[in-house]
């Protein structure tokens, strides 16, 4: 018998490609009849090195991304095959926070973020958060491409 999820947690990062991995999360989640949780960190590291940041900026981050997502959350939240939606948003630095803020908290069967997220610079200094997943998880990682 094919494993069955019962919580997917799908990264979102923001970009232009995170419609597209969103998509493949709520199919994934209505034919595992899962409870889907999306995250997204807020990268503080920039906000961190100009000292501390006022919590409006952060409100108005936290604002802009839950309107990018909004049609799809309502999609997920309209299908009856999804058994909950929950969006978590965080600030920090996100693999941290990826990890002990949202994963271990969630506790996921299956992990599901895009392929490319950083640009080039923050990629060849911090390496792929996927490949980060794929090293420091214990549940499926799916790479949406």
């Amino acid at each position: 018998m094919a494993e069955v999820y019962q919580t997917i947690f799908v990264a979102l990062d923001g970009t232009e490609q995170q419609d597209f991995v969103f998509s493949r999360a709520i199919e994934i989640a209505a034919r595992n009849h899962a409870k889907l949780v999306v995250g997204h960190v807020i990268d503080s590291t920039a906000l961190e090195a100009a000292g501390a940041y006022p919590a409006d900026l952060l409100d108005g981050i936290e604002q802009a991304f839950m309107e990018s997502i909004a049609v799809k959350a309502e999609e997920a939240r309209g299908n009856a095959d999804i058994a909950e939606v929950r969006i978590m948003v965080r600030a920090g630095r996100i693999r941290e926070t990826l990890k002990d803020e949202m994963l271990n908290v969630v506790n996921p069967d299956l992990v599901i973020c895009g392929a490319r997220g950083l640009s080039g610079i923050k990629y060849a200094l911090l390496g792929s958060i996927s490949s980060f997943l794929l090293r420091n998880t214990e549940c499926d990682i799916l790479v949406v491409k």
